[in-house]
């Protein structure tokens, strides 16, 4: 009887002892699959989604810090918008990024940790070198601070590009283009030389890549908030208008043609913006689109422009850029407009361009 009931305690101590390394096991299970889930949510959205860090219990401590440094705060999201003057998200919930629609502290606390590369192409052909000097130094001031930025200068008068101090992690690359007689075939081919430096020399290289057109200057902050798989900006001289005023291509016979009844945004061609792989897949579209065009003797109005606009039709941006990110120095800065972060400038067309 003694035995027996030996037996019987004896099972009862192993099978407490069973249970709690097993509940051990399940919670330390738990944590690991928590972690492992944040994570990789976080690191699939966080490209065109901020998010702040919570508070966590001392006592239910989670190391969250691969993401969000020690010490990073901001305030509580909320679902009334910061701006209820402007859309800040498109039909698609694309964000549309305005000032005041975004914390730069926790932003810079996500991608400074990721140690990005971001290219940046600038084409100056001919008498458009001359605006090089004035958008190299204002992004230096203002354009991706404390990233990683190599520039890609593709022109046709290498002697003339300025020397210009850059920052540290930024990098300058020239690169010879053949010279053009209609200032129409330079915005046609520029597709194309996306195409191939992505291809051939940048992928799996920079984390994003941008196209700045050369005829611009940078007047204020312009930094990872800008950062998504696809990134569009609006062109200011059509915002807030129907798309029936938009210039789109609107001949059938184009392959950029869009018809009156379609539509979200006009987007301007002088920025561009992404993930490598994503900008491929859109320059490569069209230049195959303005080949197709060019075999069929027919030139879209508006060029790559046209063919853009065209492509975002069909392929929507994954964020938005507002026409803070791509202003027009003759135009008024109307209320909306908190701040003008990057404008073109004032030019002459008839003494720049080598054609009329």
């Amino acid at each position: 009887m003694t035995d027996r009931f030996f037996n019987v305690y004896t099972c009862r101590i192993h099978a407490d002892f069973l249970i709690s390394v097993t509940q051990k096991l399940c919670v330390c299970v738990c944590v690991l699959l928590f972690r492992f889930s944040y994570f990789s949510y976080t690191s699939s959205w966080y490209s065109d989604v901020f998010v702040c860090r919570p508070t966590v219990d001392e006592k239910h401590h989670v190391q969250m810090d691969l993401l969000f440094p020690t010490g990073t705060a901001c305030k509580q999201p909320s679902v009334s918008s910061s701006r209820p003057d402007v859309a800040t998200t498109s039909q698609w919930l694309a964000p549309n990024v305005w000032e005041d629609t975004f914390d730069l502290k926790v932003i810079d606390a996500i991608y400074k940790q990721q140690n990005i590369t971001v290219a940046t192409t600038v084409f100056a052909l001919g008498k458009y070198v001359r605006f090089l000097k004035d958008l190299l130094e204002s992004a230096e001031q203002h354009f991706m601070v404390g990233y990683r930025v190599h520039y890609y200068i593709f022109t046709d008068l290498p002697d003339e590009v300025p020397a210009v101090t850059l920052g540290e992690g930024r990098q300058l690359k020239v690169i010879k283009t053949a010279s053009m007689n209609r200032w129409q075939e330079i915005s046609l081919r520029r597709m194309e030389m996306i195409e191939n430096l992505i291809q051939y020399e940048l992928i799996n290289k920079v984390d994003y890549i941008f196209s700045l057109d050369v005829d611009s200057k940078f007047y204020a902050h312009w930094g990872a908030e800008s950062l998504g798989d696809l990134v569009g900006v609006l062109h200011a001289w059509f915002f807030g208008k129907s798309r029936e005023q938009f210039t789109y291509e609107r001949r059938p016979e184009s392959q950029a043609y869009i018809p009156l009844d379609e539509g979200d945004y006009y987007y301007g061609g002088a920025v561009i913006g992404g993930r490598p792989e994503k900008v491929l897949k859109l320059v490569k579209t069209c230049r195959m689109q303005l080949d197709v065009d060019r075999a069929n003797k027919i030139e879209a109005v508006w060029q790559e422009e046209s063919h853009l606009n065209n492509y975002f039709l069909y392929n929507k941006p994954t964020k938005l850029l507002s026409p803070e990110y791509l202003w027009d120095d003759q135009k008024g800065k109307p209320s909306f407009m908190k701040v003008v972060r990057f404008s073109q400038v004032v030019k002459n067309y008839a003494e720049i361009r080598p054609n009329p």
